[in-house]
C-alpha cells in the first residue's frame, strides 16, 4: 500500500510556528497543502492505485480530493485511518456536515461524532494501526491500495515520521515496527 501523510493543515502551520495548540477544530488545508495534494496526485499517476481509503477529517478528505480525480478511482472514508486524538484538531465534524460538504462521498458508514472523546493514549493508535495493518493484509488488492492519513496513523503503521504530503509504501504483510518515536 501507499500511505500519504495530508497536506499541510492551518492547524499544523501554527502549531510549527509556536509548538501550542492553536485551537483549531478539524482544520482545513493551507494554500501550501493545497499545493503539496496537487504534487502528490501528479506523482501517484502511474503508481497502480486502484482505492482510496481516506480518514474522514477535512484535511485528508481535501488531501484525497485531487488525487482521486487524477487516478478516477473510488474512495472509501474510514476512521480507523484517523489521527491519534490529542489536539484540538482531531475532533472531528460530524458526519451529517461531511455528507453535506462532500457529497461525492459515502459516508454512511461511519458514526455522526466517529472521533474519541478524550485523548488516545500510543497503545490505542498503536492497537488500531495493527487492526488495519491485519485487515488489508487479507486483501489481494492491498499493494493497488492508497490510504490517506495523518502523522501518527503512518508512524504506528511504519515506525517513520513523515512531513506534510509525503508518501511512502508499506508492505502491511511485514512485521509492524518494534520500537517507535514519539515526539517530545
Amino acid at each position: 500500500m501507499i500511505l500519504l501523510r495530508h497536506g499541510q493543515s492551518e492547524f499544523n502551520l501554527h502549531f510549527g510556528a509556536t509548538r501550542r495548540d492553536p485551537g483549531i477544530i478539524d482544520p482545513r488545508l493551507t494554500p501550501l497543502g493545497h499545493t503539496q495534494a496537487q504534487e502528490a496526485a501528479q506523482q501517484l499517476v502511474g503508481q497502480g492505485i486502484e482505492r482510496i481509503i481516506v480518514s474522514p477529517y477535512t484535511r485528508a478528505l481535501q488531501t484525497a480530493h485531487p488525487v482521486a480525480e487524477a487516478l478516477n478511482v473510488p474512495v472509501t472514508i474510514d476512521p480507523i485511518v484517523r489521527e491519534r486524538f490529542a489536539y484540538a484538531c482531531d475532533i472531528g465534524s460530524p458526519r451529517t456536515d461531511l455528507e453535506r460538504d462532500w457529497p461525492g462521498h459515502d459516508f454512511a458508514r461511519i458514526e455522526n461524532i466517529w472521533w474519541p472523546a478524550e485523548e488516545e493514549p500510543e497503545h490505542a493508535i498503536v492497537d488500531r494501526a495493527a487492526r488495519f495493518r491485519t485487515g488489508l493484509a487479507q486483501r489481494h488488492d492491498w499493494a493497488n491500495t492508497l490510504v490517506v492519513s495523518h502523522w501518527g496513523f503512518i508512524l504506528s503503521l511504519t515506525g517513520q515520521s513523515v512531513t506534510n504530503g509525503q508518501w511512502l509504501r508499506c508492505d502491511p504483510t511485514e512485521p509492524a515496527p518494534e520500537r517507535l518515536t514519539w515526539r517530545a
